[in-house]
């Protein structure tokens, strides 16, 4: 062979064994291991304000280390934990998701219902029927099973019980939370399988026996003595127990929860198998940044701040158990928040200081509605209940009588916006017609037909609405509460993007990064910058 040749089958080979390796290399960019975590009502100006009191491997390694979005938000309005969880992972919002909130009325029962109640999953652990069916489209864990041929595990762990049951999707392998009677780690027959790993764990923990000795102090004399708040640190020393028959809930409304989360996480990492083969998995973790038992700031200022500071060492603890496990450059952590606050002021802190306010009453508001109507089409009960700000009409009635339902819930409408504490009125037809009108997109994409009511009614700001049948207070407040978004992991690089982005962003994101396809009502683009 001459030398000429020789040389041109070496250069062919060499090019060859390039294109294998470059291709070889691009594969080993799908994480093995997806970390999903999401902090329910995490704010950025907690975040910035406790920073000093941060160690160096929480949230000053993902700002520092990963590629944050300074601004994220969600696509439409008065999100929570359920439908923050649901949109995250569907990519899409309720009013395709089919989760308007936590419950909503069943027309069939005029009874609130959970957003995740199955009568058709019993519970392991828990006396509770649960499951994701209500949620009607796929969430990216579903895709990754479908991608992997159920190769793929996925598993969620969270204090409750919609955030795991979301996270973890239809065709997850477990979703595990904290049941409110016994506070023990539970799931439902739903996933089929139970680990053996979860009864041993029950039985290891002896949670009924760590709450007797277990209290709720500041964790060190750095927190006890910084002041953020105008109204001044912590006034005297706390200490909470857990005590009685609400002890469980109330836990889940502390910052100690997120210890039980990570130690549960960490012995899920242990026995679940998770990443220790190319074929990427999924564990999502949700952690708390609410106030305790949900009170206001004024009423625990230093309850907070300890809050964010044991927050950060969890989440430091949890980045340094998935990376011993996997390493960095197989894994992707994704962290943000629920961007709802549940700690806003009562009516009667806004009262003191003549700040307007008053209470929009949304059962009387029914009465008089139904009272209006039955002047004007003829004695009948036009509406069936209340819930939240919404009502809901008897459509069946309305239709065997004959009556033009557009025209009543104009009328109805109108009647409303002229009560005192409202500020605007929203029919369900005005919703499915002005998708596109500045203002109402987000008001519409928080509305589903199924599930949401006929009427919605928006109270003033610094107004309460109340409603008597089920001893609902929500106090209205439009103020922005910014939360931030964290990609962390592989080879991303550091960033901090200051232009806004929207949470349903994520799923395409990383169906991107998983080479799968995106859930199937997603319809937003990816992310730039992150594959």
């Amino acid at each position: 062979m001459k030398p000429s040749a020789q040389y041109s089958i070496l250069a062919s080979l060499a090019l060859l064994m390039g294109l294998v390796g470059a291709e070889a290399q691009t594969a080993s960019a799908v994480p093995r291991l997806v970390v999903n975590v999401v902090i329910d009502q995490l704010r950025t100006d907690y975040l910035e304000a406790f920073s000093p009191l941060y160690g160096d491997n929480g949230f000053r390694r993902l700002m520092g280390q990963g590629r944050t979005y300074d601004q994220a938000e969600y696509p439409f309005s008065t999100p929570d934990r359920a439908s923050a969880v649901a949109c995250l992972m569907t990519g899409a919002v309720p009013y395709e998701n089919g989760i308007v909130g936590e419950r909503w009325l069943d027309r069939a029962t005029l009874q609130p219902v959970g957003c995740v109640d199955d009568k058709q999953s019993t519970g392991h652990f828990t006396q509770d029927c649960v499951s994701p069916v209500n949620l009607a489209v796929s969430t990216i864990t579903d895709e990754l099973k479908v991608a992997t041929e159920g190769k793929a595990l996925i598993y969620s762990v969270a204090p409750n019980s919609d955030a795991a049951l979301f996270a973890a999707g239809h065709a997850g392998d477990g979703a595990f939370w904290i049941d409110n009677q016994t506070g023990q780690w539970c799931t439902t027959s739903y996933y089929n399988n139970v680990p053996g790993w979860l009864s041993y764990y029950n039985r290891s923990r002896n949670i009924e026996g760590a709450m007797a000795s277990m209290a709720w102090e500041p964790i060190n004399d750095f927190v006890g003595g910084f002041s953020y708040f105008v109204s001044g640190g912590m006034k005297k020393p706390f200490r909470h127990q857990f005590r009685g028959e609400r002890r469980y809930r109330d836990l889940k409304a502390s910052a100690l929860v997120n210890e039980e989360v990570n130690r549960f996480a960490s012995h899920l990492l242990q026995n679940g198998l998770l990443g220790v083969d190319p074929i990427t998995d999924v564990l999502s973790v949700t952690y708390y940044a609410g106030n305790f038992a949900h009170q206001t700031t004024t009423e625990c200022p230093m309850e907070i701040q300890d809050t964010y500071v044991r927050l950060d060492e969890q989440l430091a603890q949890l980045i340094d158990m998935v990376e011993r496990k996997v390493g960095r450059e197989h894994m992707l952590f994704v962290v943000t928040g629920t961007g709802y606050s549940d700690t806003e002021q009562t009516r009667d802190e806004l009262g003191r200081y003549r700040i307007p306010s008053g209470e929009f009453n949304i059962t009387r508001a029914q009465l008089l509605l139904n009272m209006y109507l039955s002047a004007v089409y003829g004695q009948g009960q036009y509406i069936e209940a209340a819930l939240g700000s919404e009502l809901y009409f008897n459509l069946k009635y309305i239709e065997n009588k004959g009556i033009n339902l557009s025209e009543m819930l104009e009328r109805s409408a109108d009647f409303l916006i002229q009560l005192s504490g409202v500020r605007d009125v929203y029919t369900s037809q005005r919703l499915a017609q002005g998708a596109w009108i500045p203002g109402i997109r987000n008001l519409r994409n928080a509305y589903n037909p199924k599930c949401s009511g006929d009427i919605m009614v928006q109270v003033a700001p610094g107004w309460t609405l109340v409603n008597e049948q089920t001893n609902e207070r929500i106090t209205q407040r439009d103020t922005y509460m910014g939360f931030p978004l964290y990609f962390y992991g592989l080879d991303i690089k550091p960033e901090t993007i200051k232009i806004p982005v929207t949470i349903d962003r994520i799923a395409p994101t990383l169906a991107r990064c998983m080479r799968i396809r995106a859930p199937n009502a997603c319809s937003v683009a990816p992310l730039p910058g992150i594959r």
